[in-house]
Formats: C-alpha cells, structure tokens, sequence
C-alpha cells in the first residue's frame, strides 16, 4: 500500500476530513488523459465515456443503489441544493437538522425561509441521544430530517439505521451528507434507507475537488422540480436536431451540461483502490488507527470531543488541549509538517486506512513539542 501513496515522508498527513491526497494511480489516470487529449484530442471519447460510466457503477456499488441512480454533481452544496430547491415545499413545512453542520447543510435550508419554511436545530452539544432528540424535534409539520452522517467537526456519527426507520414509519424524508463517511466506513441504502444521499469526492475517496454524487431514491426523482437545464438531462441526449425534449427518468435528469470526464477519470482511479482493499477492511485498519490516536491522547490528559463509542465516530478525531489555545497549537502544528485541521473549538486529526502508525505516533510527538513536553 505505501507504493499508493507518494506523500512526502516529511509530512504527517491527518487531514482526510479536508482534502485527501491522490493515490499514484489517481495521479496516472490523470496524466494519461492529459498526454491522450493532447495528441489526438477527443478521438477517443467514448473511451473516456466509458470511464464515467464505470465511476458510476462503483459509486453505486459504494452506496448499494444501481449505476442509473447516480448523478455526478460538482459538489455536495450542488446536491443539496438541487434537493432544497426541487421539493414542492408549503408555507409552514418545517425542516430538522443540526446547529452545528457544516454550512453547506444549513444555508440550503436556512435559504427557504422565503418561502415560509422553517428549519429546527438540534443542540448536539447538549445531547446524548442525537436520534431520540432530532425525532422529537419533529412534529406534524415536518417534511425533512437533514443530517451528516458524521459531523465534520466533532465526527460524532450519527445511528442513520435508526432515523431511517422512523422516517419511514412516519412520512418524513432523510437526506444524508455522507461526505465525511463514504470511503471512511461501509455505507448500504437497504441498512440505512435514504431517501437522499450527497457527497463529495475530495475527502475520504481521494479523489478530486469539483466531483461528487448525488442520489435520489427513485420513486422521488419525478417529484424534484428541476432547476438546471440543458442538453445532457434529456431523453436522446445525443440527438442535438431533435426539438421536442423531456428529462430523462433517470439520476442523468440533474446534469445539465457536459460532464467532468477529467475528473471521472481521477475518482473511478481511486475508487478502484478503495474496491480493491474493500471497505471492510478499510474501516478496520482506519479504526485501528483512530483507536491508538485516542490511546495516545487519552494518555496525555487530552480532552476528546469526538466519542471513544465506535458505534458513534468514524475516522475524524477531535480534541482540545486544556488550558492551551488551540488555534495557536494548529499553527504550530502545520508549520513542522502535520496536517490537521481547527475546527469545533479544537484540534481535528483525521487519518485514513494506509496511514502510517509511526506519522500518528510523530505527529503527537510534535504536539508533545509545542507544549513543552
């Protein structure tokens, strides 16, 4: 695995929860299809066509839904913006999230308050039942539950068996922000059913900024009202004479324009090693990894923010450093090599599957350092 992986030696790399580094496969991909658009342009385009529709099979292999359910969007913000717009909302309809979310899955629902939509947040600071506490948030006016499966900056992860299943019991929608799980730790729509599923590929895939999915359960496809139009979410995309035009049913609906084929051809590289270690075993070797960084804090008195449950994290860990400023520590950090992250009031390291033990052990090293230790 560390031929994978070209990361200079002298960096700690604990930022996954930001922006991945490529594998060399990723970064061959990319160098192919540059050298192969500039000698003969697009003579082989539906070699690269081919590509993208390979992308779209292991991305629903990744989630458990099939290739024609996938949409490739730009971003997670696209996603989720598609979803707030295109619902068929009324004045009084409510929307239950969390306080503490990352922007992108705030504003989209903050944005409806124009049309007389409310969005209600829970306080995950203040509870120790995330799932119990966001149902009895709802109430008879609520049409969406909005979440992450894990929180970008506690990654306290969320019981999405458990919200799915009331969701359905009761007429309420789920739309999932998996960004900071997918790649991370096994993800299946027939355990956690869903009805939206957005993320990016930049983190925990490692593939690049400006590529990501969305999924909408198929029975709701037709209910989304579109908002972005153009040749390629048609019916007969390839028929450019032809003037009579409707979406075509399925996920393609939601792409307007030419697709990012530079970047399938990034992300279906790394998913490919993702496919060939297999999930499982990533989320083993990631937990492995994530349970000795707490061991090591826990040993230096360090205050976790991020549960030691496995049930309830993933590969995010979060902590503060009693009585030092953790914006300054971060500074300090990044200036000898370690790669994290401030967020949620404290320090976020985020390792992934291949990570060397020894970059972890050395990165609180250097923490031990800036103490004073």
């Amino acid at each position: 695995m560390d031929s994978e992986f070209l990361l200079d030696p002298a960096l700690c790399h604990l930022n996954h929860a930001a922006v991945g580094p490529w594998p060399r496969r990723t970064v061959e991909a990319v160098k192919r299809f540059a050298e192969e658009n500039a000698r003969s342009g697009s003579l082989r385009y539906a070699d690269w066509l081919a590509v993208e529709q390979r992308l779209r099979e292991r991305l629903a292999s990744l989630i458990g839904a099939a290739a024609t359910d996938i949409a490739l969007i730009k971003n997670t913000s696209e996603g989720l913006s598609l979803i707030a717009q295109g619902l068929d909302w009324q004045p009084g309809d409510s929307i239950v999230g969390i306080a503490q979310e990352f922007p992108s899955n705030r504003i989209v629902w903050q944005a409806l308050a124009e049309r007389g939509v409310s969005w209600r947040a829970l306080d995950l600071a203040r509870s120790s039942d995330p799932e119990a506490d966001l149902i009895a948030l709802c109430d008879g006016s609520t049409r969406l539950i909005a979440v992450s499966w894990v929180q970008y900056a506690s990654g306290v992860r969320l019981n999405l068996a458990r919200l799915a299943t009331w969701c359905r019991a009761h007429g309420v929608l789920l739309c999932v922000d998996a960004i900071q799980g997918l790649g991370a730790l096994p993800f299946a729509l027939p355990r956690y059913p869903a009805d939206f599923v957005v993320a990016d590929g930049h983190k925990w895939l490692l593939g690049p900024e400006g590529l990501g999915l969305l999924y909408v359960c198929p029975e709701l496809r037709p209910r989304l009202r579109l908002t972005q139009f153009g040749w390629h979410m048609v019916e007969d995309a390839g028929d450019f004479d032809r003037t009579d035009w409707q979406p075509t049913a399925d996920a393609r609906r939601f792409e307007c324009g030419s697709p990012n084929l530079l970047g399938a051809h990034a992300l279906e590289a790394s998913l490919s090693l993702l496919t060939e270690v297999g999930m499982d075993e990533v989320w083993r070797r990631l937990q492995k990894r994530t349970e000795h960084l707490i061991t090591l804090l826990e040993r230096r008195g360090f205050e976790l923010l991020t549960p030691k449950d496995p049930e309830r994290r993933a590969g995010i860990i979060s902590f503060r450093v009693p009585g030092r400023s953790s914006a300054e520590l971060y500074q300090g950090l990044m200036r000898q090599g370690v790669l994290c992250a401030q967020r949620g009031g404290g320090l976020r390291f985020s390792p992934h599957f291949y990570t060397p033990i020894e970059r972890i052990e050395r990165a609180v090293r250097i923490l031990d350092g800036l103490l004073g230790g």
